[in-house]
């Protein structure tokens, strides 16, 4: 099996720097030249990817304002579910422009589809991967759809049992998937730190990693900040996705929990930093700790002593640098003789003993 999955031509792995995604999401507040400033922003902050959600208002909801479908939420209440989404979602003839804009700024550029018509519209502008959004990790005859594509897939974790997560991924490799990559998500909006549950990271590349095909493990961070992000990379995470924006206070459905291009830009570096500082399982002195070697404390004669003299807590300590025997040996040594005239400052060796 393949240590790494690719995207578009570029590796993702253990042994590459995580692989940053900045979600749009609704953030374009309904204009296209905010979107595409968003592009540039998120390419000129280090983003590998831009990602857009693909979807209109009547293929998420019904249009209606009452029970069920009227809602109740810190962030969005007190309209539909339509009225939401009328709000948030990316108009298509956006997507071409923007994808163009995310290739010419190096980025790659891909959307989460919310039913077979977003598809078969992101198949026409060949997207190099798909992304599943928690909320519908158990539309199976959607994740069928996507599978079949062949291309890769990525698949938030929100809310999903190991039974549910199982199905999912057993009916995505079943319709042609071969690469995926599952990214741990808190399905609420922010996630606080308490509800993020990191370890589930490693578990969920141990528990998939028999099933056929290629998988990656990352994180879909709702939380506030870079710590959650940054700290899933210690737990293996290889992809991080984050929803940006120009600026918080601009508004937007999800600029609560977004980053902004300075914080972004910040997640890039300390989250290669956390990578880097992996490495293996090391113990003993690494090749850069060699020189350092000679500071740690070593026994050294402490007092001018005279052949035949006696070692004692007088004349002999464990002090720096480390160019005499271990302190370990101060035990053994005392009340040894030394066998010749040995100055003050000497480092402790065999040879002085009589």
């Amino acid at each position: 099996m393949s240590l790494e999955i690719a995207i578009g031509g570029r590796a993702i792995g253990r042994g590459q720097p995580p692989f940053l995604i900045a979600e749009m999401s609704g953030n374009h507040n309904q204009s296209l030249e905010r979107a595409l400033a968003i592009v540039d922003a998120a390419a000129q902050a280090g983003a590998h990817a831009l990602k857009i959600q693909t979807y209109t208002a009547d293929t998420m909801t019904l249009d209606l304002d009452e029970g069920e479908f009227h809602v109740e939420h810190p962030l969005w209440g007190g309209q539909s579910l339509h009225a939401l989404y009328r709000q948030a979602y990316t108009p298509w003839e956006w997507h071409q422009p923007i994808f163009e804009r995310a290739r010419q700024r190096g980025m790659l550029a891909f959307s989460t589809p919310f039913d077979e018509t977003a598809v078969d519209f992101l198949e026409q502008l060949n997207v190099p991967a798909y992304k599943i959004a928690s909320f519908e990790n158990t539309d199976l005859p959607l994740i069928r759809k996507v599978a079949a594509t062949g291309k890769p897939m990525i698949i938030s974790t929100g809310m999903a049992t190991v039974a549910e997560l199982d199905e999912s991924v057993r009916a995505a490799r079943a319709a042609g998937c071969r690469d995926l990559v599952l990214l741990k998500c808190t399905s609420t909006y922010p996630a606080t730190p308490e509800n993020t549950n990191l370890l589930t990271i490693p578990h969920l590349r141990d528990l998939f990693a028999c099933a056929a095909g290629n998988i990656e493990v990352g994180l879909s961070d709702h939380t506030m900040g870079l710590g959650v992000a940054v700290a899933s990379v210690a737990l293996g995470a290889t992809v991080i996705e984050k929803h940006f924006t120009l600026r918080r206070d601009d508004g937007g459905v999800d600029s609560t929990f977004s980053l902004e291009p300075e914080e972004f830009a910040q997640l890039r570096v300390e989250s290669e930093r956390a990578w880097r500082a992996l490495g293996q399982v090391s113990y003993g002195p690494s090749e850069a700790e060699k020189n350092s070697l000679v500071f740690r404390r070593s026994l050294y004669i402490v007092a001018d002593v005279r052949a035949g003299d006696v070692l004692s807590a007088a004349n002999l300590r464990a002090i720096r640098p480390g160019y005499g025997l271990a302190p370990g040996l101060y035990d053994t040594l005392i009340g040894k003789r030394v066998g010749r005239d040995v100055r003050r400052g000497t480092p402790m060796s065999w040879d002085l003993l009589a």
